[in-house]
């Protein structure tokens, strides 16, 4: 059963809280869902098999959460303070901690703000891009998001996230409005401060995330893992994600 946590501007936080034994809090990527990104792909399963206990939030803008349509309600700081609030709502005062692809990114930034809330950490879709994405390249993904079936868009991304945005369900304007806030990544020197153990997972065939090695190499306590043959979508589920992970988680 879905539970709600308010955010300290109002938005209402969606979350999962399954499950019994040391917990991991689960931050799903860009137009997903806890239930999209970690639910159907096996994540649920895995994770409670394992002993684990399983808290999931929606981002807001996203699946069950609130979906503001004012770019400022994205600010990152925000973003990153609902999980916070989740975790607050769900009585933890640490836990492990996996995000995949836009969640990779909170995942770094929660590390760096709140390190005493997070002994491990799973930094995964994200990798050398980190170093390289640029404001110019979100306004053109939110611009693509919000463009016609028949916009005739130039470039393979703006295709994917557009047509992963407009799934059934799902709020374009409020995607759109997400990806326009400005992002702000680490610099090299804070990167390498982060002493949290972290796995850094990406796929072999990501073309959006980029090799996981260079992120993992600029990180304080890091090490990458590659999965083969995957792109950013399949990565999500596969079993050499999976194992990698319960084996760092066990460590």
């Amino acid at each position: 059963m879905t539970q709600f946590a308010a955010a300290p501007d109002g938005i209402r936080i969606a979350y999962d809280d399954l499950g019994q034994g040391l917990p991991v809090v689960l931050i799903h990527g860009f137009g997903a869902s806890r239930a999209q990104n970690w639910k159907a792909p096996g994540w649920y399963d895995t994770l409670l098999d394992a002993g684990f206990r399983v808290v999931a939030p929606d981002c807001r803008g996203h699946g069950e959460s609130g979906k503001p349509h004012d770019v400022a309600a994205y600010d990152e700081g925000k973003m990153t303070g609902d999980v916070v609030t989740v975790m607050k709502a769900a009585g933890l005062s640490a836990a492990f901690l996996m995000g995949y692809s836009m969640g990779g990114y909170m995942t770094l930034r929660l590390l760096n703000d709140h390190p005493r809330l997070f002994p491990r950490a799973v930094v995964a879709g994200v990798g050398d891009v980190y170093f390289r994405r640029s404001m110019e390249w979100r306004v053109m993904i939110a611009d693509a998001i919000l463009a016609p079936p028949d916009a005739g868009l130039k470039t393979v991304e703006e295709r994917l996230f557009q047509a992963f945005a407009n799934q059934p369900g799902k709020d374009p304007a409020a995607l759109s409005a997400c990806m326009r806030s400005p992002r702000h990544p680490l610099p090299r020197e804070t990167l390498a401060a982060i002493k949290t153990p972290a796995l850094v997972v990406c796929g072999g065939e990501d073309r959006v995330s980029g090799p996981p090695g260079p992120l993992a190499e600029a990180l304080g306590h890091a090490r990458a893992v590659t999965v083969p043959g995957r792109d950013h979508m399949l990565t999500v589920g596969d079993k050499v994600y999976k194992k990698a992970v319960l084996e760092f988680f066990a460590e």
